[in-house]
């Protein structure tokens, strides 16, 4: 097939010898099979960041470190040269994430190199050498359906351990290949330390897993791992083989910090309703109406 401009760069440098043919094309990517001397590899080529329907969204960057102050403060007012930074900083991090989680022991693609917006990865592929399935393609037995779900959430530790979350984890960007389930997509993957969002982000990860799996043996969509896991971590003591038992009993002065925020948001639309009603009393004002708050707008 025609070789994609962007993958010119790797061809020229001996990276790749050639492209054997597309294997997909997602929301924030496309991915080619290569050949590299014997081995056939993937080749992810990044989307421009205006052809892509995933964005960067702002709680996904908090916590990522920048090179220095200049390109913090270029990504900040979202000048040229500071959105070319983003998209950098963006790609860099899940070549950063596989490498990382790579040397934890993480069953993720192995990274080879990284060029001109291209990641060259391992191909993750079936007993016949063709691309493996992703797991929402697969259909198992309840057996099965445990035997994985235990092994992502170890997995889901082990990330964790090496300081990760992955954030956009659910049953489209894992494989299946004859050695079990392996996790893709990584560009999104934040700091659990210095994120904010890093637990929320988790708890969604690990409840994707248990609905999914949820669908071939039902017990599972009741357990509370992502807790359980979370606790140990910031206690200390969360380690790669520490048990779990998927049970979480949440301390009897847990303050619900959700039925607090909504309780204020009701106070403020209360408070809204009323002053709107003083104005209709008192007559016409000559004055612009304030915006709606911002739980209110569309």
């Amino acid at each position: 097939m025609k070789t994609p401009k962007r993958i010119e760069p790797l061809i020229e440098d001996g990276l790749v010898d050639e492209v054997v043919r597309p294997l997909m094309s997602g929301k924030e990517a496309s991915v080619y099979v290569v050949r590299c001397g014997d081995e056939l590899r993937c080749a992810k080529v990044y989307k421009e960041a205006n052809k892509r329907s995933f964005r960067q969204a702002a709680e996904y960057q908090e916590g990522r470190k920048v090179r220095n102050s200049r390109q913090a403060r270029a990504m900040a007012k979202g000048s040229k040269y500071g959105r070319k930074e983003q998209e950098e900083a963006w790609q860099n991090a899940e070549v950063a994430a596989l490498f990382r989680l790579a040397s934890a022991g993480v069953r993720v693609p192995k990274p080879y190199d990284f060029l001109d917006g291209v990641l060259l990865m391992e191909m993750i592929a079936d007993e016949d050498g063709d691309a493996a399935p992703r797991l929402n393609d697969v259909v198992m037995e309840p057996e099965l359906a445990r035997e994985y779900h235990a092994f992502v959430i170890r997995q889901i530790v082990m990330m964790l351990c090496a300081g990760l979350v992955h954030g956009d984890l659910s049953e489209f960007n894992v494989l299946v290949d004859a050695n079990g389930p392996v996790i893709i997509d990584l560009p999104q993957a934040v700091d659990a330390a210095g994120n904010n969002h890093a637990f929320r982000m988790l708890e969604r990860d690990v409840g994707n897993m248990a609905a999914y799996f949820g669908r071939f043996a039902p017990e599972l969509r009741y357990t509370r791992y992502a807790k359980e896991m979370w606790a140990l971590y910031e206690d200390g003591k969360l380690q790669p083989d520490t048990p779990l038992t998927g049970h979480f009993d949440d301390p009897e002065d847990e303050a619900d910090v959700d039925a607090v925020l909504r309780e204020i948001a009701d106070a403020l639309r209360e408070q809204e309703r009323r002053e709107a009603g003083r104005a209709a009393q008192d007559g016409p004002s000559n004055r612009d109406e304030p915006p709606p708050p911002p739980w209110e707008q569309a």
